[in-house]
């Protein structure tokens, strides 16, 4: 295991960033190396680390995106969506695989809910993705508007009086009230992780990434994940789906906030693909149900 930073010029400002990455393996052996894309945005490498499970025979690459966890945070960036573009990942794990010294042999990526957001635009883009070997989209949504779509059916499902805090709060704009985050919890436990005791040590990692620092996640998507406000709230891949040519296995769970309504247009456009849904498991699938998941994903992945 060897941890690192890439060096990453951003045009606009006048310091380089810095990525952080860990490897988990050897990147110089005939093995496919899987590039790991974190979700959130802003929830880090940490909630991904059971993927770990695939190792030694795959080797990994985590790394923490710009703005979170331990590469270089913006803070004075908050609220600027112009900054906090999809381009500016994407270019960021552009970076990252030159870094790597990954640009000239084949990669495998995955990407999880917003990592499978990042994944998909970017095994669209030739230029970018001509080596990428195999894609793994996970509990990822195709467009705002489909995952608009399940959220909406997922929280018509909840009690009413939990209905009724959240209502209240999205009129008052108050979403820092102990009432609003014990409704959101409500959701959370029946749609991002069914992992008892709640929450999992992963779950918990990614949340307390969003209170450290909630400088992407507040700008790109909300206040929490029953709220779109951000950058991203009329985001859709839906037109390049096209371009992606590789053999892709999508993932998500029957209590996912991942409705099948959001990951349809992949299964749809996506030319060479196959989809698992997980019974018994939400949107952290890879917690919920570890072992099946690591299962469907190795074999997809040796194959």
């Amino acid at each position: 295991m060897t941890d690192g930073t890439a060096d990453f010029k951003v045009p606009g400002l006048s310091e380089t960033c810095h990525t952080w990455y860990k490897v988990i393996g050897d990147l110089t052996t005939s093995a496919t190396p899987l590039i790991i894309i974190h979700g959130g945005p802003g929830a880090c490498h940490e909630y991904l680390l059971p993927l770990m499970d695939l190792a030694p025979a795959i080797p990994l690459v985590f790394y923490d995106q710009i703005g979170n966890g331990q590469s270089t945070h913006l803070p004075d960036k908050a609220g600027d969506e112009e900054f906090w573009s999809v381009d500016l990942f994407k270019n960021e794990l552009d970076n990252l695989i030159s870094h790597l010294g990954l640009k000239q042999r084949s990669i495998d990526v995955y990407g999880h809910s917003w990592g499978g957001m990042l994944a998909a635009e970017w095994a669209a883009t030739p230029a970018s993705s001509a080596n990428l070997r195999r894609l793994v989209i996970s509990n990822s949504l195709a467009s705002m508007n489909v995952w608009r779509d399940g959220i909406t059916r997922l929280r018509k499902q909840l009690p009413e009086d939990v209905q009724e805090v959240l209502d209240r709060a999205e009129k008052k704009k108050d979403f820092e009230s102990p009432e609003y985050e014990a409704a959101v919890e409500v959701f959370y436990k029946r749609h991002l992780s069914l992992a008892r005791p709640w929450p999992a040590e992963e779950v918990q990692a990614a949340l307390d990434w969003f209170s450290k620092d909630s400088t992407t996640y507040g700008t790109m998507y909300g206040p929490s994940e029953l709220y779109i406000s951000g950058s991203l709230r009329n985001w859709t891949s839906i037109p390049v789906l096209h371009n992606i040519k590789v053999p892709t296995l999508l993932l998500n769970g029957t209590q996912d906030e991942a409705q099948d309504v959001a990951m349809q247009p992949f299964f749809n456009l996506i030319e060479k693909v196959k989809w698992i849904t997980l019974d018994n498991a939400a949107h952290f699938s890879h917690v919920d149900q570890r072992e099946s998941y690591m299962k469907h994903l190795e074999a997809f992945l040796v194959a």
